[in-house]
């Protein structure tokens, strides 16, 4: 698929994409010092920041460009898939970078402290992957191996040497991740088996490893791969498979089999980690848990009411979902304060979710990074 920048929506989102970044300095920063200068991220709508909303021709339509989208903060869409911030925002300024800016939106622009590549519902797979499964992904997903061409080919504007592009990328941070929950996620939700769909793990987990080798080889020497959150607490994966054998859900009213493979990928995925790690001694590979962290703020809220697992933006059934009446459409109701809830369309984390899980996964890794608070 070929990617364009739609030039008239662009004009209005670059604006408030700078005006954000501001203010993300006044949030979460902390007087943070990191022995490197820029982060660049691949992911999924945990993460993306605002490149899905500029892949024509589907872009300038996507519910992210649409009230209700930003109510929380900064009161208008900026092409985030939450009421407001987003992981990557409280990351990038717990690391002191605040500054960061969607691939799509550069124009040629350098002045940043970081450039994310994520785009919301892409797989680490490629799409042609699923299709011989019969597994559908919206036309606008850009899958890891087109976010890492966008890369180099921003690496091609910024440094004309391998030389000059390895000293950049030793001067960074690398994220790889959650983008791999929609690969299981998306075939569960169509019907796939947790069977079936567990024959994909050893693709995802190469391709990463993949990626990451790659980037090091590139120059690279930190590098972080997130596992996956607990998919079995979505939304839209609990309304998909929702059943009335009260065996299948935990204490928390999560699915049981959806989590526990979630669990044994995560495993997997962190050996396969520990393993790169090894043969690259001279590099930092990190493995990051993002399960641990969202499944604690689920127990925290399941103590204090009962939306815990309901979407903040959405319509109907148990969980407040509804794929064919997703939050921005005529006539979908929001909730009235979205800092109640971690979920807001059902899909993504609310900007209050977002702020207590990354707190939590954040400050155990500023040491390990090297970083230090002033």
């Amino acid at each position: 698929m070929k990617i364009h920048v739609e030039n008239r929506s662009c004009f209005f989102f670059s604006f408030f994409v700078i005006c954000f970044s501001l203010l993300i300095q006044t949030s979460h920063q902390q007087n943070t010092t990191c022995p490197f200068q820029y982060i660049y991220h691949f992911g999924d709508g945990i993460t993306d920041i605002g490149n899905s909303i500029r892949v024509l021709p589907f872009g300038p339509f996507l519910p992210s460009t649409r009230p209700p989208y930003g109510t929380t903060f900064p009161g208008r869409p900026t092409g985030r898939w939450s009421d407001g911030r987003v992981d990557v925002d409280y990351i990038a300024a717990d690391l002191g970078l605040p500054n960061i800016v969607p691939y799509l939106s550069m124009r040629g622009s350098t002045s940043n402290d970081g450039v994310i590549f994520s785009v919301a519902r892409s797989p680490v797979l490629n799409p042609l992957f699923f299709k011989l499964k019969g597994v559908d992904f919206p036309p606008y997903a850009v899958p890891l191996g087109g976010q890492l061409r966008w890369f180099k080919a921003y690496l091609s504007s910024v440094c004309s040497t391998p030389q000059e592009c390895a000293i950049r990328l030793g001067n960074s941070v690398i994220v790889l991740g959650d983008i791999e929950g929609n690969d299981y996620g998306y075939p569960l939700a169509q019907g796939k088996s947790i069977q079936e769909v567990n024959t994909y793990v050893p693709f995802v987990i190469r391709a990463l490893i993949d990626a990451a080798t790659e980037l090091i080889q590139m120059g690279a020497t930190r590098v972080v791969i997130g596992g996956s959150v607990p998919v079995g607490c979505y939304p839209y994966i609990l309304t998909a498979l929702q059943t009335n054998n009260a065996a299948a859900y935990d204490n928390l009213g999560c699915l049981k089999s959806v989590n526990d493979f979630i669990v044994s990928k995560n495993q997997l995925l962190q050996e396969a980690v520990t393993n790169l790690a090894a043969q690259f001694p001279n590099v930092g590979v990190y493995y990051g848990d993002l399960y641990g962290p969202v499944q604690t703020i689920i127990q925290q809220s399941s103590v204090s009411g009962n939306m815990t697992l309901k979407a903040c933006c959405g319509i109907g059934g148990k969980y407040n979902y509804n794929s064919r009446r997703f939050c921005g459409s005529r006539g979908v109701p929001v909730c009235a304060n979205p800092n109640e809830y971690i979920y807001w369309d059902g899909l993504h984390f609310t900007q209050e979710a977002y702020a207590r899980y990354t707190d939590i996964v954040a400050q155990p890794f500023l040491p390990v990074l090297g970083c230090t608070s002033n």
